[in-house]
């Protein structure tokens, strides 16, 4: 278990390559302290929400315990991209500028198969909880968003968290769903460990460690144009999002239960 802390910010100095098509084109790129970072950029589909879900969704995981690339806040600054002879990427990087969202790069991991590497039943356990709290959506057997490193599993990707921030009404509802697409979690078969786990990380989570967590989110990423909030008033529709669905986690933990007898 980690204490939220304030990232690390580093400045891109140069794209390497997109890493997969789509409408997010997240990007390789090396920054000024000579690593390499998964790019997620604040002009793609669904702008700086999706990087907010990035945020808090990694860095709760990682209060949890479980193994995330470190996180980082990357800048573009506004001559970023001028000469990217790809018209669309262009675009891309010049809507981008300013602070974005980088991923360590595992260099050399592979996708976790379901069918070909194992998952110890504490660890899944531990990961499909997670994603029923943060209701991610989008770690499936279509796209499992895990990668295999050095023989450990490691979490990417919780862009698609949060999913109630893209039409911002009544989230207080959305915090006591259950979670019904949990069943779909390629995870879910081998999480026996629900119980265990729900007792674990329920003591862990309080409201000092989510208000911390949430305040980790840069002031330039909540200069929404779509709504009336102010940036305070954004982050605590988020923690008190976060509080009420920890509140009610029994209601996810016998969704994701109920999900799982029928798998087995």
């Amino acid at each position: 278990m980690m204490n939220p802390e304030s990232l690390r910010t580093v400045s891109v100095m140069r794209y390497i390559l997109p890493l997969r098509e789509g409408g997010s084109l997240p990007a390789l790129a090396e920054a000024d302290d000579d690593f390499k970072y998964v790019l997620k950029f604040r002009g793609a589909g669904h702008g700086v929400k999706a990087l907010i879900a990035e945020l808090l969704g990694g860095e709760i995981a990682r209060f949890l315990g479980l193994p995330v690339p470190e996180l980082v806040f990357a800048t573009l600054d506004e001559a970023f991209g001028r000469t990217e002879a790809d018209e669309e990427i262009q675009d891309l990087l010049q809507f981008s500028q300013g602070l974005n969202l980088g991923l360590h790069y595992l260099s050399g991991a592979i996708t976790y198969d379901a069918a070909v590497n194992d998952c110890e039943a504490t660890l899944a356990s531990k990961i499909v909880w997670l994603d029923a709290f943060i209701t991610n959506v989008d770690r499936t057997f279509r796209n499992t968003n895990l990668l295999v490193w050095h023989k450990e599993l490691w979490l990417i990707d919780h862009g698609a968290a949060f999913y109630f921030h893209h039409s911002w009404n009544n989230w207080e509802n959305s915090a006591k769903t259950p979670f019904a697409l949990i069943k779909d979690h390629v995870l879910l078969a081998k999480a026996s460990k629900l119980d265990e786990v729900h007792s674990e990380f329920t003591q862990k989570l309080n409201p000092d460690v989510l208000r911390k967590i949430v305040n980790l989110i840069p002031e330039e990423w909540l200069q929404w144009e779509d709504g009336s909030l102010k940036p305070d008033e954004i982050k605590e529709v988020y923690f008190q999002f976060l509080s009420t669905r920890l509140t009610n986690a029994e209601l996810f933990l016998k969704q994701a239960q109920d999900a799982r007898k029928t798998l087995i």
